[in-house]
């Protein structure tokens, strides 16, 4: 077994590599990331006592009296965490109200009106000057108070001016505390909750004001993706840690819940600081740095040399074969993009499909990556997709007549094995990848497989977009199929979706072995860049590879 230190350093290589350049972009454009009050609480929270369950942050919310949520304003996670919290019929067994930092007491008369029914959402946003005062993304705020509002709680706005000044930041704190102990002595026996910017959750700044104030109150303070404990709870062996209990006082009672990696949350940032640097910031943000930074964080976990000149343990000039990135908020360029370099009518429709479903798709025969929205999970595996082609001397490029010609021989060739097993690998790679990238990403193991059996008809064809018989029929061959020993087993007779369906299947229950075989310390990196090298678009590589690859990882023998 694996020592915490090692566990910590696989599951993190990646992400750190990739985090590493956004905080430097970050840096250069936000003076403020080193001053004394966000060292304070970085500084704070940097070990837990155990690890926790949602459903104990739940029990803990449930028996508190003021619960302090701490706010990443750029990541929508942190406030639909708090959202979904409101809609846990269990928080309502007694009045509740939510305190928010985002609108300023003063404009309470305003919600007030919302609340009523009196001005609609387009008003509300205008006049507490939502994007001129704080310029977040105002849909997932929205969702926070509708969700307060539809299961009756009251909210209240709890900041005041200024915002932009850090030196006038400790006013910020103390008027939060008064207007916190004023709601106390309204709502004598509500759950008061309250969701601010993560930086004045410092045991020093609003928590001690608070206590000031309210000295006998119990009170929760709840934080999200704290940094420090997110790569110490990479250590723990279980796929992931949902919480931890960080410290645990008689009125002061501190958890820490983990809906983001860290990667996710400065990238989201930067993006809002493209956008607000740009004249024009209601187009859509640039996507190209993040993908791009998403492949080398891959290529040096790796250890690929972007610049080799030959095409034997290295990919050849990779630096040259990165995609084209498409950041756009509609759909109307993907569509003539498609159009144009001739993808067929079905193949357009299942695109736009994956678009709509992920917020984004890696175009593969124009080596392209189309973003509608940055979405954690998708963008990094589409990255990793970019990074398998791109390893393979892009062999299925078709946007010009050089490559078509070069690639056509090959895929003549191909028989319906090798097809289908190519297929198999790309899958189970470009997940492999993204939990390297991404590692809050579910694993997909066989007993998830067989517990769909036992879901109802309608959750079926739900869950795989295959009518129930097509369905039925898909996990009996993935259930067979890896109960084998897999020594030339033959592709399935499959067409169209149910075809798709138990390829990205197989592909992801591989990839997932690959996930666990890399953190048992049993595959390498260089045993999974040859994997990312292998030229599975050749004659009968495809199924001779993943042959190899099953009864290596099957083996449990170190590659």
């Amino acid at each position: 077994m694996s020592t915490t230190g090692i566990l910590r350093s696989r599951r993190s290589a990646a992400q750190r590599h990739a985090l590493a350049s956004v905080v430097r972009k970050i840096g250069a454009i936000d003076p403020t990331a080193g001053c004394k009050y966000l060292r304070d609480f970085r500084e704070a929270y940097r070990s837990y006592q155990k690890v926790l369950a949602l459903s104990d942050v739940r029990h803990e919310i449930t028996q508190a009296g003021i619960v302090l949520v701490g706010d990443y304003h750029a990541l929508p996670n942190s406030q639909r965490y708090l959202a979904s919290l409101l809609r846990d019929p269990e928080l309502h067994q007694r009045p509740v109200v939510l305190g928010v930092e985002t609108i300023f007491s003063r404009d309470q008369h305003i919600l007030d009106e919302w609340l009523r029914g009196e001005i609609d959402e387009n008003e509300l946003r205008q006049r507490i000057r939502f994007d001129l005062d704080w310029g977040y993304d105002w849909p997932t705020f929205y969702e926070l108070l509708s969700a307060a509002r539809d299961h009756g709680a009251s909210i209240y706005g709890l900041d005041c001016m200024p915002r932009e000044d850090l030196r006038k930041i400790g006013a910020r704190d103390r008027h939060a505390a008064d207007k916190i102990a004023e709601l106390r002595r309204h709502y004598s026996d509500a759950l008061i909750m309250v969701l601010f910017g993560e930086s004045h959750l410092a045991p020093q700044h609003l928590p001690a004001l608070l206590q000031e104030r309210l000295p006998a109150e119990p009170t929760l303070t709840v934080l999200q993706n704290v940094d420090a404990l997110y790569w110490r709870a990479a250590g723990e062996t279980r796929d992931h840690v949902e919480a931890v209990q960080v410290s645990k006082e008689v009125r002061k009672n501190v958890l820490c819940v983990f809906n983001a990696t860290p990667l996710e949350k400065y990238e989201t940032y930067r993006l809002w600081l493209d956008r607000w640097g740009r004249s024009d910031n209601d187009s859509a943000p640039d996507l190209g740095p993040t993908l791009y930074n998403l492949i080398e964080g891959m290529v040096r976990f790796l250890g690929i040399n972007q610049y080799s000149p030959h095409n034997t343990t290295q990919p050849r000039l990779l630096v040259d074969l990165m995609p084209e990135v498409y950041s756009r908020s509609s759909d109307a360029l993907l569509r003539r993009l498609l159009s144009r370099k001739g993808f067929t009518t079905e193949h357009r429709r299942s695109l736009l499909r994956q678009v709509l479903e992920r917020g984004s798709v890696y175009l593969t025969p124009i080596n392209a990556v189309y973003v509608r929205q940055f979405r954690m999970t998708s963008s990094a595996e589409d990255a990793v997709r970019c990074l398998h082609q791109a390893c393979r001397g892009l062999p299925n490029l078709s946007n010009s007549k050089a490559a078509a010609a070069q690639a056509a021989p090959s895929a003549k060739t191909l028989d319906q094995d090798d097809k289908f097993y190519m297929a198999v690998f790309e899958h189970a790679l470009a997940f492999f990848g993204s939990r390297i990238l991404h590692p809050a990403r579910p694993a997909l193991r066989d007993p998830d497989i067989a517990e769909l059996f036992e879901v109802t008809r309608e959750d079926l064809e739900h869950q795989t977009a295959l009518p129930f018989a097509d369905a039925v029929e898909a996990l009996d061959f993935l259930i067979e199929h890896r109960k084998q020993d897999f020594r030339g087993a033959p592709a399935p007779a499959f067409t169209g979706r149910k075809y798709e369906y138990v390829a990205e299947q197989l592909g992801h229950l591989t990839g997932t072995d690959l996930y666990d075989a890399y953190i048992e310390g049993r595959l390498t990196t260089t045993a999974l860049r040859k994997l990312f090298l292998t030229h599975i678009e050749e004659p009968g590589v495809a199924s001779q590879a993943y042959v190899q690859l099953r009864t290596r990882l099957s083996s449990g023998r170190r590659a």
